[in-house]
């Protein structure tokens, strides 16, 4: 199985009084690492996307499992892997590491859509392709996966 990874930052404004990294701050973490991958593993800017594709990925689930904190000064290794491909749906895993500790694992579905009609519609070929190379083993890339 390939993944898609990257390094973040933890920076002092991310954590709260307690002195790890306040769990909203996770989503926005989820959200830059979805871009990210969108321009380095797939080759479009997520902004063009919207504003010239006319097409988005509105989340539509999100599972998010806290095992260790993450703190000021961290560089957790995010990795990503697509654990479900459907027509007009997909599923990516994050997975947020301090050395060998997980620190955090997140599934969010979202679902691909016409951004002026808010309507679902396929998967583009040529995206299909980059999130297959990403794919779970043991996934099945069928209309099951919708």
């Amino acid at each position: 199985m390939s993944s898609y990874d990257t390094m973040l930052q933890v920076r002092f404004g991310h954590v709260d009084p307690a002195g790890i990294v306040y769990f909203p701050r996770i989503y926005d973490y989820l959200h830059d690492v979805f871009e990210e991958l969108w321009e380095k593993h797939v080759g479009q800017r997520y902004y063009h996307l919207l504003l010239e594709k006319k097409v988005g990925f509105p989340l539509v689930h999100s599972n998010v499992d806290f095992n260790a904190p993450l703190r000021f000064g961290d560089r957790p290794l995010v990795s990503v892997t697509c654990f479900k491909l459907g027509r007009t749906s997909l599923g990516l895993r994050y997975v947020f590491r301090l050395g060998e500790t997980i620190c955090l694992e997140a599934k969010q579905v979202t679902a691909c859509i016409d951004v002026d009609t808010m309507k679902p519609v396929a998967i583009p070929d040529a995206f299909r392709e980059k999130f297959a190379e990403l794919i779970e083993e043991g996934v099945e890339m069928t209309a099951v996966n919708l």
